[in-house]
């Protein structure tokens, strides 16, 4: 099985029949840290109910500062982060409130560079692959490449937050 095709040019890139149905076992595993390493699960307000929404996302390092990819564009996710005013919980065995800033598409490319090479992949092949599916680009993308396709992906700077905290299984406003 290929991983999930994102590479095509539109606002939004809607995940594949296989992958909505193994996503309540991604949020399993990711919130209880049995999943790869970078692997979270985010939770955020959803925009129109309120409901906490989750959803497994990789947190990738660039510039020294952590950062999540939102591969399928404008997604869900994206929506509701937007919405809460970058405000969410990132979950790997406990839960860390965080700010999610979005980052304009000039200051994308480092981070989806960044991704295409991750550390945590087991070679080249592997970098090429995901710059292949997951943003329609060759092997070994250069810079420019990976400029003109960085205003499909939203990406959002991961920022330490104490302004929300957990209140069970939901989001709320701290108190103090």
């Amino acid at each position: 099985m290929h991983p999930q095709d994102y590479s095509a040019r539109t606002a939004y890139r809607r995940p594949a029949p296989w992958y909505l149905r193994g996503q309540g076992l991604g949020v399993f595993f990711t919130s209880h840290g049995l999943a790869p390493r970078g692997a979270v699960t985010l939770e955020v307000p959803g925009r129109r109910s309120g409901k906490p929404r989750r959803t497994p996302v990789l947190v990738i390092r660039a510039g020294g500062q952590e950062h999540l990819v939102s591969l399928a564009g404008e997604s869900e996710w994206v929506r509701n982060v937007r919405a809460a005013g970058g405000w969410a919980v990132l979950r790997r065995r406990g839960s860390r409130p965080v700010r999610l800033v979005e980052l304009s598409p000039g200051e994308r490319p480092p981070v989806i560079a960044a991704y295409i090479s991750w550390e945590g992949r087991a070679s080249a092949k592997a970098a090429a692959r995901t710059a292949r599916y997951y943003f329609g680009l060759g092997p070994d993308p250069s810079a420019e490449e990976i400029a003109a396709v960085a205003g499909f992906y939203p990406v959002f700077r991961v920022e330490e937050g104490s302004r929300l905290s957990n209140c069970g299984s939901i989001l709320c406003e701290n108190t103090s």
